[in-house]
């Protein structure tokens, strides 16, 4: 399996409709990936929350409708990393969409949790209420998103559903780079899944530069591929049965005891 991280940058003059053509030449170089992904909210920027409500697309927006183009011209499974989703009752979420090979979506998740440290996401966004796992060629597949990282209950709901692998879209500050490492290889270690993060890159709306510094992790805690702080693609091959051998040789999942009786002692 050959996996490719498209680092994005969402520059605020560059207009949506610009930035897609742009990401479209980015993602056409990744030809010969089986698995295409990209960051979080690149369309909009992350920071640009003045103009959610503006730049907000049903699931059939032009981000998706140019995501099933890309999926079928490179024959891959294309993350498109999220977008802001407006539905039918004008409600506002960051969501993640996975496409196949055919343009099809296969997978879509709603943030949880939505971030309010110096964010107005958790203003402006309505939380996601559920998780779910996306049978694939690849494997049970799953998603979070960038602040979901600091949240292991949530992970381990997606383990207890069945995820082998799980693809992190984001757009986490440079600022918090470190951060960003650990809990990247700490949920891929702790809840034994291949972890494929996505983050994005440069100086967004107000001034908050990205971390980059995407990767791929595997449920040993070894990392795969790391990429810099620069636009661009990053490969990265890797056998998705290295999941089950970890699992296997280390059954750490397997013994859990959980949950507890509590008990109140006298």
């Amino acid at each position: 399996m050959r996996i490719a991280l498209v680092q994005v940058a969402s520059p605020q003059e560059e207009s949506p409709s610009q930035r897609r053509s742009r990401v479209g030449r980015m993602v056409s170089s990744a030809r010969g990936a089986d698995l295409v992904v990209l960051p979080e909210l690149w369309v909009a920027g992350y920071f640009a929350f003045d103009r959610y409500g503006e730049l907000a697309e049903r699931l059939d927006g032009p981000t998706v409708a140019a995501g099933r183009l890309w999926a079928r011209e490179l024959d891959a499974h294309v993350h498109l990393g999220s977008v802001i989703e407006k539905d039918s009752d004008g409600r506002l979420f960051n969501t993640a969409v996975l496409l196949a090979p055919d343009g099809q979506i296969v997978h879509t998740y709603r943030k949880v949790h939505v971030f309010g440290y110096a964010s107005r996401e958790s203003e402006l966004l309505t939380p996601g209420d559920r998780v779910t796992v996306a049978d694939t060629v690849f494997g049970p597949m799953a998603a979070t998103t960038c602040y979901d990282l600091r949240f292991p209950e949530l992970w381990r709901g997606l383990v207890d559903r069945g995820a082998k692998a799980v693809v992190v879209p984001a757009a986490w500050p440079a600022a918090r780079r470190e951060h960003w490492r650990l809990f990247t290889t700490c949920r891929a270690v702790e809840q034994q899944v291949l972890l494929i993060a996505c983050n994005a890159v440069g100086v967004q709306q107000g001034g908050t530069e990205l971390g980059g510094h995407s990767r791929v992790v595997d449920p040993w805690g070894s990392v795969l591929a790391e990429a810099g702080t620069e636009e661009g693609v990053t490969f990265c091959d890797i056998d998705p049965a290295v999941v089950d051998k970890v699992r296997g040789e280390f059954p750490v999942l397997a013994d859990r005891r959980w949950p507890l009786e509590v008990r109140t002692e006298t």
